[in-house]
């Protein structure tokens, strides 16, 4: 690997780390005391940080890099050696997540999706889409079931930030809307946190 690519590679990493990050100022607490926030907040939040990170790979890794011309990003970015598109970048950071078990995930769905596995799998998700259409400043919420589990689901507005963005939808030969324009919604991302029984 070139010095340019460690380099890249490197800074990519260090955003993405540092984007989710939180520095708390450390207070001492009572050891009885505990700390709450309604699920609806930790999703919002969980959801902050996903996309600050999203932006900021788009903005300042791909599109700045793309223009310098030192890499570019591709849909096979593993076996080109290049930068994964920003819709990869947050799958793979969601599928790292994932693997930790700690009960919560979070993936792109869309009613127009290029990659067929970003479908809705099942009917809430499905309203959701529907309703950030005409909604997209508000998630769609509520809790859905999967066996003998019971999540808490946040489905919340995927907009084309970046021209980029719009410039690889509307162009890629397995798009099936080839018209979006700068602030439509191009999907949701989901975010699912398991509640306790």
């Amino acid at each position: 690997m070139t010095p340019s690519k460690k380099l890249l590679w490197s800074a990519a990493l260090g955003l993405a780390i540092g984007g989710a990050t939180v520095l708390w100022p450390a207070r001492t607490l009572p050891e009885t005391t505990s700390i709450t926030l309604p699920i609806e907040t930790v999703a919002d939040y969980i959801h902050a940080v996903i996309e600050a990170d999203r932006d900021v790979y788009t903005r300042h890794v791909v599109e700045r890099m793309q223009a310098k011309g030192v890499v570019v990003a591709s849909e096979n970015w593993e076996e080109k050696n290049t930068l994964p598109l920003p819709a990869q970048f947050l799958l793979e950071s969601g599928r790292y997540n994932s693997k930790k078990g700690l009960g919560m995930q979070y993936r792109l769905i869309s009613l127009w999706p290029i990659n067929k596995r970003n479908i809705a799998t099942n009917a809430f998700e499905s309203i959701g889409l529907g309703t950030i259409l005409t909604q997209p400043n508000r998630p769609y919420t509520g809790v859905t079931r999967v066996a003998d589990k019971r999540y808490f689901e946040a489905v919340y507005a995927d907009l084309a930030v970046t021209q980029a963005c719009i410039g690889c939808h509307n162009a890629h030969p397995d798009s099936p809307k080839r018209d979006f324009k700068l602030n439509d919604v191009m999907g949701a991302i989901v975010i699912s946190i398991q509640l306790p029984q």
